[in-house]
């Protein structure tokens, strides 16, 4: 009989208690050392997009006409030498160069160029001072200023924008007879 009574105990869950049996002990914290403020292992820095290297197949992308081949001068930022070689170049601060082989120029309203330009388009927001050519399209706009002498095949002065020295219209292969 005593052991059903055991068995009985152990049904309502008082088994313990009679037995005498200690409760489960709870989990013991591990006390982990202070972490270091000075890492053995450098931190990654993180790169821009064109410092990763590229597949052989984006590498022929290269030379095709986009964002690629596009030099910017920014404010207050002055820039020396001969440039060649680029889709756009765009003006926002201080350039004294010889520019060719491009197809296009944008000069900011706070911009200055100084010296011989030969391409395709020019966009004259702010002052170009020297020889352009413009094989295409010459545009002045109302804070542009040009101070030398421009070539071009089609002239565009918005009001307000000036010519200072001469102007030359160049004919088109389409327009020999």
């Amino acid at each position: 009989m005593a052991e059903d009574r055991s068995e009985n105990n152990i049904e309502n869950g008082s088994a313990q208690k009679e037995a005498n049996l200690p409760l489960p002990k709870k989990p013991k914290t591990v006390n982990m050392p202070p972490r270091t403020t000075a890492s053995p292992i450098a931190p990654t820095i993180a790169r821009r997009p064109s410092e990763f290297s590229i597949s052989p197949l984006e590498n022929n992308q290269i030379g095709a006409y986009g964002e690629s081949k596009k030099l910017i001068v920014g404010r207050e930022i002055a820039l020396t030498g001969k440039i060649s070689a680029c889709e756009k170049l765009v003006v926002e601060g201080q350039v004294e160069a010889d520019l060719n082989e491009c197809r296009e120029i944008e000069i900011a309203e706070s911009g200055i160029f100084k010296g011989e330009a030969d391409i395709d388009i020019a966009e004259i927001g702010g002052i170009f001072e020297g020889k352009i050519t413009a094989r295409k399209l010459l545009i002045v706009r109302s804070t542009g200023l040009i101070i030398g002498e421009a070539q071009f095949e089609i002239l565009e002065v918005e009001r307000g924008g000036k010519i200072k020295g001469t102007i030359e219209n160049i004919a088109s292969a389409d327009d020999d007879g």
